[in-house]
């Protein structure tokens, strides 16, 4: 009975900020701005502060980008420095 509970447990589920789709948690990469304002990739999903996520392809990053859901998540003006970091990342 055991083994049927935990197989029916759900992942979490978080939407993609790029193209809107909603996916599990683990599936998906988390970019976090924390007290300071810094912005920087998540690769535990256990940092803390603020969080968005991202499929892990740069066709979501450019949406995001483009459609500035990244500073509405956030509440503030991320530079372009951050952006070409985010891009160097998710290529790796």
């Amino acid at each position: 009975m055991e083994e049927v509970t935990n197989i029916l447990k759900r992942l979490p589920q978080r939407t993609c900020i790029g193209c809107n789709t909603q996916k599990d948690k683990k599936d998906l990469i988390r970019i976090v701005k924390n007290k300071e304002g810094e912005i920087s990739l998540d690769k535990t999903g256990k940092a803390q502060g603020r969080g968005a996520y991202l499929c892990d392809s740069t066709e979501c990053l450019e949406k995001a980008i483009k459609s500035r859901r990244l500073e509405k998540s956030f509440e503030m003006k991320i530079e372009d420095n951050i952006y070409e970091e985010l891009r160097e990342r998710i290529k790796e």
